[in-house]
Order: structure tokens, then C-alpha cells, then sequence
């Protein structure tokens, strides 16, 4: 095979990739690049999340994890019965969800693919309450409804290959250029420009969801913009710029979510299926 055969086969294959890994999120319908199996991604997902409760100091506060736990599992019972009413398949049906309070300064959260939460207790100054608590955790678990993970991975791996293809094409170049100056250039370019706008449209996705499954929990979703509010006093101050990050300003966040609350709350009330919470 000649060169220009093979970089017309390499191209083939690249678009044949790209267009069998296409799907759309849910709720919001947007396109995605999807080509890790949930299970492979999920069984990974927990054996770091077991790792990092290993190493972790957790906290002692039974009533805090309880909280936790209840707003999780009405957020969890809240996303199968929006999925339902859809027709629509419930795309963490299959998560064993596990919950854990992480006695930590910083203020952080996460949900990994599988349902595996941790809550550090460095957040709950700023979360505040119930409701606070609820709209951070909506927006994690919205990460995994979503499958932002699994849509990173797969953007790494289509910018491996698009390497690939750009050295058969250039002799090499690429490479030789990107390790000579750091990395900076090909497609660590694209890398740093395309793909982090990506990462604010999954947080900006993600707020927007976990809205939705905060106020079909029941929860005062208003509480959100507080939140960030109390965050941006904090820190505010020491934020990166918007277009260096990969996640929106803190000032962006609170306008974008004031904007979309009188909608969520018209579109997706609370269920009122719980009496035991």
C-alpha cells in the first residue's frame, strides 16, 4: 500500500470512528462522542473511588451522611420516574450508588460513573442546607447521567488518532514539533482550544440537569445561586478567566442559572412521592 493509500484508509477509518461513537445526551439531546463501553468505564470508576475511600479520612458525622444519602436517593427514585414518563431508558438503571462523606478542607464533590459519590466536608459551608446540598449534588450526578466521562475518554482517544493521522500525512512533523516545544503545538492546539470550551459546555449541561432532578426531588433549587454566591465571595477573587478555564466563571454561573430556574420550576415540579424524607 502507497502513502497516499494508507492516509485515505487511516481517514476512513477515523470518520467510520466518529460516526458509529456519535450519540446524543439525554435530557438535553446534545451530540456526543461515545465509544467506551459503560461497564469497562464503571468497573474502573469503582476501583478508584474504592482506592480513594481507602486513602481518605472520613468523616465521623452519621447525621450529615444520612442527609446525603436521603437527597441522593430521592434524586436517584426522581431521574428513573423523569425517564418513565419520557419512554425513555433509565441511563444509570444499572448503578450500585454508594455514598461517602470525605472529612477534607477543600470544597468539592463528585459522582464517578456508577454511581459512587463523595461529599467533602470542605463544601458544606457554601452548600449551607438541604437544598444547597441538593443542587451540588444534582449537578454531579448529572455528570454521570450525562456520560461526561465516558465522552472525555473518548475525545482523548479521537485525538490520539487524529495524531496519528496528521503524522502519516506530515512525515512525523507533528510529533517531532510537539515533543521539541513542550507539547504546545498539533493537536494539543486543538487540545487546549476546541476541547475546553467542551468542558464548559458538560458543567453548563450538568447544572442545567441537576436543576431538573433537584426540583423533581423537592428541593428549593433558588438555593443554587446562593451557593455560588457564598463561593464566589470566597473565592471569587482568585478565579482563572473564563477562556482559561474549563469551567464557566463563577459570575456566568450565577446569571446562566437565574435564568434558568423560573423554566425548571414550571417544567419540572417536585414529584411529592416521598413521605418518609
Amino acid at each position: 500500500m502507497n502513502r497516499r493509500d494508507f492516509i485515505g484508509s487511516c481517514l476512513g477509518c477515523y470518520l467510520s470512528f466518529a460516526l458509529t461513537g456519535c450519540t446524543s445526551t439525554p435530557v438535553t439531546n446534545r451530540k456526543q462522542l461515545s465509544i467506551y463501553p459503560d461497564s469497562v468505564i464503571n468497573r474502573q470508576a469503582s476501583l478508584m473511588y474504592k482506592r480513594m475511600i481507602q486513602r481518605s479520612k472520613l468523616s465521623d458525622d452519621k447525621d450529615q451522611l444520612k442527609t446525603i444519602i436521603d437527597i441522593g436517593e430521592k434524586q436517584v427514585e426522581a431521574i428513573d420516574h423523569f425517564f418513565k414518563k419520557l419512554k425513555k431508558p433509565n441511563p444509570v438503571a444499572d448503578y450500585k450508588w454508594e455514598y461517602n462523606l470525605i472529612d477534607n478542607k477543600m470544597a468539592n464533590a463528585f459522582c464517578f460513573p456508577g454511581g459512587k459519590i463523595g461529599i467533602f466536608t470542605g463544601i458544606l459551608p457554601y452548600t449551607a442546607n438541604k437544598d444547597g446540598l441538593a443542587s451540588v449534588m444534582g449537578h454531579e450526578i448529572a455528570h454521570a447521567v450525562a456520560r461526561h466521562s465516558a465522552e472525555r475518554m473518548s475525545r482523548a482517544v479521537a485525538v490520539t488518532l487524529g495524531t496519528g493521522i496528521a503524522d502519516a500525512v506530515t512525515g512525523g512533523a507533528v510529533s517531532r514539533t510537539r515533543d521539541a516545544i513542550g507539547q504546545i503545538t498539533g493537536v494539543d492546539v486543538v487540545d487546549s482550544t476546541l476541547m475546553r470550551p467542551h468542558g464548559r459546555s458538560q458543567e453548563s449541561e450538568a447544572d442545567y440537569m441537576g436543576l431538573i432532578f433537584a426540583s423533581l426531588s423537592g428541593y428549593d433549587i433558588n438555593e443554587s445561586v446562593r451557593v455560588w454566591k457564598r463561593m464566589n465571595k470566597k473565592f471569587g477573587k482568585k478565579e482563572f478567566p473564563e477562556f482559561l478555564s474549563t469551567h464557566p466563571s463563577t459570575k456566568t454561573r450565577i446569571l446562566d442559572l437565574r435564568g434558568l430556574i423560573p423554566e425548571v420550576r414550571k417544567q419540572y415540579p417536585s414529584l411529592n412521592i416521598w413521605k418518609n424524607f
